[in-house]
């Protein structure tokens, strides 16, 4: 297998805190990241993916510049992976991960700028469940599995 990015950063996102909590590494089993609040929940929406591409759209097209984990997304990658469909797999660590479906838009995203949610309405994120549970820390490589 070939690699095609790596992790760039890593969050968490915990009840009764707005802001997400920057990790070096991660836990994942088929309930999700496991200091997440998500963990748990159905599990094709446990797990956001977004890219460094998003973060330079909203900085080249709008002028705005987002703080990593604004989207909030659990894994920063930078490789573009909104172009998978459903059922593809990635890598990442020892773990892997199923793409799901695309992310869906929330209203928090118009908080740093009103444009930005129609901006990233394709691009903001994609949803993935994890089909083998293990461990991703920042830095680690991630392969598209046939």
């Amino acid at each position: 297998m070939q690699s095609v990015g790596k992790v760039i950063q890593l969050f968490v996102s915990q009840k009764g805190k707005s802001d997400p909590i920057e990790k070096s590494s991660v836990d994942v089993d088929e309930k999700g990241i496991i200091e997440d609040k998500h963990y748990g929940t159905p599990a094709e929406r446990t797990v956001l993916i977004s890219s460094l591409e998003s973060y330079a759209m909203a900085q080249e097209q709008l002028d705005v510049e987002m703080p990593y984990g604004y989207l909030g997304e659990n894994l920063l990658i930078d490789y573009n992976p909104y172009h998978l469909s459903a059922g593809s797999r990635l890598k990442i660590g020892s773990a892997v991960f199923e793409i799901t479906q695309n992310c869906t838009l929330c209203n928090h995203l118009s908080k740093l700028d009103r444009r930005i949610p129609k901006l990233l309405k394709d691009d903001r994120g994609i949803f993935a469940k994890v089909v083998e549970a293990g461990e991703v820390n920042v830095g680690d490589e991630i392969f598209l599995k046939a």
